[in-house]
């Protein structure tokens, strides 16, 4: 029975290799924000402050677009393995197999997969 009800051919994946570009940008920057704005309001509410105005509405602004990026790759089954490398595997089909297409940040194309289990060390060289 199949891990995943969505598998990409290569070339599916290819043509939201734009798109996965953008969000992963988006995800670090959005990221970054979040982790600079983190130690403001937890030490506001260590303090017990009021807590309102511009910082807290940048603070969830952040994480409302952290969600809704991490939401689009949930909802196209499309995994996101490490945000700092931009690892993403799709769900696929070789040989009859369930197995992952795995792209990382950097790269031009989907050159390689790994089963299921093995992750980025099993990568394998498409044909």
């Amino acid at each position: 029975m199949p891990h995943f009800k969505k598998h990409y051919t290569r070339d599916e994946a290819r043509k939201l290799l734009p798109q996965i570009r953008e969000w992963l940008d988006a995800l670090a920057r959005f990221r970054d924000e979040h982790q600079q704005l983190d130690p403001a309001v937890a030490k506001a509410l260590g303090a017990g402050d009021d807590l309102g105005g511009d910082m807290i509405n940048r603070y969830l602004r952040t994480l409302s677009a952290i969600k809704d990026i991490v939401l689009r790759f949930h909802q196209l089954e499309i995994q996101i393995k490490d945000v700092d490398r931009g690892l993403i595997d799709f769900p696929a089909y070789i040989g009859g197999n369930e197995v992952f297409l795995c792209w990382e940040k950097g790269e031009e194309d989907i050159e390689f997969w790994h089963d299921l289990a093995s992750g980025y060390a099993g990568r394998e060289k498409l044909d």
